[in-house]
């Protein structure tokens, strides 16, 4: 499969109260049906999907840059709820009222903070990473996995040094060696890899505290009320995917109420890039009519 990989159409900066700043980028219209992205794991707001199915479906795609990632302003010591008030108060800033959310990878606990805080009307989680320190999951990790999880849960500002080491090249490193074939052919396409390659690069362009930060929130207990999620959620994951849970989030979906889990035959953790469309035509059935 050959993806077009489209640059953003818009992008900018919004400042919070307080005074910190929030990146975003744009795809589609700007009077399309907002969906917020929350990217995975060390990559930017340049780093989106979509872009070539966006005007067609009538959907605005921004894609949001955590705190000390890009050009958000570093927010030391911060939690899902913290991130959940920033994507409160940057949907008011721009009027978005209560919009439609996407996450993928990493970016998955911090969006499911956002609808566990009511911030968001409906989500999709994409090759969403689980919440791995979950007891559940004690046998299913293998062990060096399973030290940094029990650091993270047991001393996290040790944790959040240990990953504070990592470069954009480890995780390009690590995500080429550890993807099945499916993957490997969307991201080493010339394109696609260009534009991950500047999003690694982006993302560390204020140093490692950012990743660092959501890494250890990520991978410890979230503590966030998956029980009290009150809006539509689907769960997309590739059969393929091993890599951002131990179960294809299958005991992820038992826990939100109503969630959809949709298991994708051939693929393997790029969905939000193959399945760009499908993901995005599910999630706007969620949408408020107008």
């Amino acid at each position: 499969m050959t993806l077009r990989v489209i640059d953003p159409v818009r992008i900018g900066a919004e400042q919070l109260p307080g005074g910190r700043r929030l990146g975003w980028a744009e795809w589609g219209p700007v009077d399309g049906v907002p969906v917020l992205l929350s990217p995975g794991a060390a990559t930017s707001r340049h780093l989106g999907f979509g872009g070539d199915v966006a005007d067609g479906l009538g959907v605005r795609v921004i894609s949001l840059d955590r705190p000390g990632l890009g050009a958000s302003s570093p927010r030391p010591g911060r939690t899902f709820g913290d991130f959940a008030d920033d994507i409160r108060a940057f949907a008011a800033l721009r009027g978005l009222e209560r919009p439609l959310m996407v996450g993928n990878s990493q970016g998955a606990p911090f969006a499911l903070g956002c609808a566990a805080a009511g911030v968001v009307g409906a989500l999709a989680v994409v090759s969403g990473a689980d919440e791995i320190a979950a007891p559940c999951f004690g046998d299913a990790l293998p062990g060096e996995l399973r030290r940094l999880v029990d650091l993270a849960v047991s001393d996290p500002a040790a944790a959040e040094k240990v990953f504070a080491g990592f470069t954009p090249q480890a995780m390009w490193d690590m995500v080429m060696s550890g993807s099945p074939e499916c993957d490997l052919a969307v991201y080493q396409q010339p394109a696609f890899a260009a534009a991950y390659r500047r999003a690694l690069d982006e993302a560390f362009a204020q140093g490692t505290g950012g990743y660092a930060r959501d890494t250890v929130l990520a991978m410890g207990r979230w503590g966030i009320e998956l029980s009290d999620i009150d809006v539509p959620v689907d769960l997309w994951y590739g059969e393929k995917d091993t890599g951002h849970s131990p179960d294809q989030g299958a005991a992820l979906a038992s826990r939100i109420p109503g969630a959809v889990r949709h298991l994708v035959p051939d693929a393997g953790g790029a969905v939000l890039w193959t399945h760009a469309e499908q993901v995005l035509s599910t999630l706007l059935k969620h949408a408020p009519s107008t």
